[in-house]
């Protein structure tokens, strides 16, 4: 079985509650993010979310993956597959580290595995991750 994992990070001058607050209010997700404009559900571990994913020039995909793990107001995780565990399932994370300085560090990655992982453009994935990390900081940076 194949397992693959991208990770993306970026700088963002603004307190860790703030970029939790914006992260965490999937209602606005369509007003910024381009990349997941859509989920809908609680934040609590064992719940399950609808989320639909959005690469650039393609069609969405909607999964609705369960919440494994929720750490304060700096980690969301959250397990998705793909019709059955072990043809391609996704751990993604969120997650805020503070810097002590006024900035965070915000961090999106996921752990990919199953027998399908290789037939997906995991590239186009990643450009989504880079592409959401720019909209929240700029959303978050806005005075």
């Amino acid at each position: 079985m194949k397992t693959e994992e991208i990770k993306t990070q970026i700088i963002i001058q603004a307190a860790p509650e703030k970029v939790w607050m914006i992260l965490t209010d999937f209602k606005n997700y369509p007003n910024w993010n381009s990349f997941i404009p859509r989920i809908e559900g609680q934040i609590k571990e064992g719940e399950r979310l609808i989320v639909k994913i959005q690469p650039p020039g393609k069609k969405g995909m909607i999964f609705k993956p369960t919440v494994t793990s929720k750490i304060g107001n700096r980690e969301l995780k959250w397990l998705g597959k793909l019709l059955i565990k072990g043809f391609f399932d996704g751990e993604h994370k969120f997650e805020i580290i503070d810097n002590n300085n006024g900035t965070v560090t915000f961090i999106q990655s996921e752990k990919f595995s199953g027998f399908l992982v290789r037939l997906f453009n995991l590239d186009e994935i990643k450009n989504g991750f880079d592409e959401m990390n720019k909209q929240l900081k700029k959303i978050a940076e806005i005075k």
